[in-house]
């Protein structure tokens, strides 16, 4: 039985310790995939998609980040370790580059593809090939 408010993937049952929450293996899965599935999104389609990511990551770092399963959080947290990384250093590189350097430009964002769409590739690959399993969690004990 699924209760307002929750998705498809979680289920909600009474037990005489209080309503219990159980949170899908496929639903952890699919979470921890989706920072990757967004940076290489972002990263090889820079104009509109690069910019909108910066403002959806954060978003999607915030809710998977302390997510009930510990690996979405440690999935998503070095997905955005590699993401802030490369755009916060090229960001840093790029006040360097003369105003006609569309060259340099065009090689940073090159640098930036062949970081992080391999290694974001490794990690979706890791990600299911590992086992996961659902998480039963009581909001009244989380309190």
């Amino acid at each position: 039985m699924t209760q307002p408010g929750l998705s498809v993937n979680q289920a909600e049952t009474q037990t005489p310790s209080g309503p219990v929450v159980t949170v899908s293996a496929q639903s952890a899965r699919t979470a921890s995939q989706l920072f990757n599935y967004g940076n290489i999104a972002a990263i090889l389609v820079p104009l509109p998609l690069g910019l909108l990511w910066v403002v959806g990551s954060m978003i999607i770092y915030a809710m998977n980040r302390h997510h009930p399963n510990e690996r979405v959080g440690h999935y998503t947290q070095q997905a955005a370790y590699r993401f802030y990384g490369i755009t916060g250093f090229f960001v840093a590189a790029g006040a360097f580059i003369p105003g006609d350097g569309w060259f340099w430009y065009l090689v940073a964002w090159g640098l930036a593809v062949l970081v992080i769409v391999p290694w974001s590739i490794m990690d979706i690959m890791r990600i299911r090939r590992e086992t996961w399993h659902d998480v039963t969690i009581n909001p009244e004990e989380e309190i």
